[in-house]
């Protein structure tokens, strides 16, 4: 026998109020992430140079929801994106094609501003003895999106990432996004995208092979 009191809604059939979702739920949230008080306390600062009131009804609990937003949208910082092509398979029936994996979306954040970077990218390689899972190369992408960036530095970090772990006879990337911190502020200009890539191995050397991943992307 449990020495635990037992919840009263057990014994009525509820959910105990301990596993209740909030309304408008699906899923179960994780448990929140504790927010240090100087952390709170510099988004209520922030707040007020804004012009506003970090104490009315509907700003309260906005310094602990940015903070714990921040943490997941810079989540990158706590793992090596590598990680994910360490499993990689030699098994591919002598394929040795262009492996491309096209307009994966993903969202970063700028590090001049901290304003949304919003985008997609296309990436590809050429085996040369082995391929990796095909939703590694998105994890990869994200890894290094969920960081304070520049899109020239990202494109560069995911395809030098590819190309040292996995060894191919060629990497591309292309990266399309939209910048809030040139659309929603300074020349407030939006609608505009920005592209960046970096080739490597057989795709910078050879014309033919880059037009040929560049076909494949759509470009």
């Amino acid at each position: 026998m449990s020495g635990e009191p037992e919840d009263p809604s057990t014994r009525s059939g509820q959910v105990p109020a301990s596993r209740r979702l909030d309304a408008g739920d699906l899923v179960e949230s994780p448990p929140k992430v504790e927010v240090p008080q100087e952390v709170a306390e510099a988004v209520r600062t922030l707040i007020r140079w804004a012009g506003d009131d970090p104490d009315r009804e509907g700003l309260l609990d906005t310094p602990s929801r940015v903070a714990r937003a921040w943490r997941e949208y810079a989540s990158g910082y706590a793992a090596d994106p590598a990680v994910h092509l360490s499993r990689t398979f030699y098994e591919v029936g002598g394929y040795d094609e262009i492996v491309l994996l096209k307009d994966v979306p993903f969202q970063s954040h700028c590090e001049h501003h901290m304003a949304p970077i919003i985008g997609k990218a296309s990436i590809a390689y050429l085996p040369r003895d082995k391929v990796v899972g095909i939703s590694k190369l998105a994890r990869v992408l994200h890894g290094y999106a969920r960081r304070l960036q520049v899109q020239e530095r990202l494109t560069a970090q995911v395809a030098d990432c590819i190309c040292e772990h996995l060894q191919p006879k060629g990497v591309a990337v292309v990266i399309e996004a939209s910048h809030a911190c040139m659309s929603a502020r300074g020349v407030n200009t939006p609608g505009v995208m920005m592209t960046t890539s970096r080739m490597m191995g057989i795709f910078r050397s050879d014309e033919r092979s880059r037009r040929e991943v560049l076909a494949l992307m759509g470009y």
